[in-house]
């Protein structure tokens, strides 16, 4: 019998999806070897990684020669494959449905709107040398409100997570994108007590593996702070 090769997961901390994906990871304890793959050196367009992934994205996992892209495919992959907790993907109908239901809405909507406040606020800004363009980091911001307004009264609701009583795989997409534009040490929760109630119980719940995947916006944090 041809013996058993470790996931791989090819990752960026500076990726959303990806921290998503490591903190799933570390939280049920799936045996895994991290490949770390630096974005803003350019190895995402190396020929191997390319061979990997030719749309030359992370996250990307191997598992025993399998090859999977997509955070949320990767997620669900993962959680329907391992013996996890039910809770992160539940196999109740209804229950499952709901974090599918988020999923599918939140990539067009938390993370589009999240991301291009931390493009418009930092990347661009050091990629062109030019200030902050402040109209359109105005009006980003009026439209990220918009989503967070329905984060909060469609998902959240009066329950402790987006999906529901328990934790799942929605709300860390979910934190790992309301995350981002803390790198220019910008909280956007913090004039919303009811999503920073629900972001100290997904962070209490992760425990460390939360503060680990996000060292790299933290660091951008304190030097946005000099």
């Amino acid at each position: 019998m041809a013996s058993r090769l470790p996931l791989r997961v090819y990752y960026d901390l500076l990726s959303q999806p990806c921290r998503a994906v490591l903190i799933f990871l570390k939280c049920t304890g799936i045996p895994h070897v991290e490949k770390p793959v630096a974005l803003r050196k350019g190895e995402q367009t190396s020929a191997e990684f390319t061979k990997l992934n030719p749309m030359q994205k992370v996250p990307v996992i191997v598992d025993n020669g399998f090859v999977l892209t997509e955070s949320v495919a990767i997620l669900k992959y993962l959680a329907t494959k391992y013996d996890v907790p039910q809770f992160w993907y539940p196999a109740d109908l209804h229950k499952r449905a709901k974090v599918d239901e988020y999923m599918a809405w939140q990539h067009a909507n938390v993370r589009f709107h999240a991301a291009k406040v931390f493009i418009l606020e930092v990347l661009m800004p050091h990629m062109s040398g030019q200030p902050v363009n402040k109209d359109k980091l105005d009006k980003a911001l009026a439209e990220l409100s918009i989503t967070l307004d329905k984060l909060e009264c469609m998902y959240l609701k009066n329950q402790p997570f987006l999906c529901g009583e328990e934790i799942t795989l929605g709300d860390i997409l979910a934190i790992c994108e309301l995350m981002q534009p803390l790198g220019a040490n910008r909280d956007i929760l913090k004039d919303r007590p009811k999503l920073v109630a629900w972001k100290d119980r997904v962070k209490t719940f992760v425990g460390k593996p939360f503060d680990e995947v996000h060292s790299f916006v933290f660091n951008l944090r304190d030097k946005a702070k000099l």
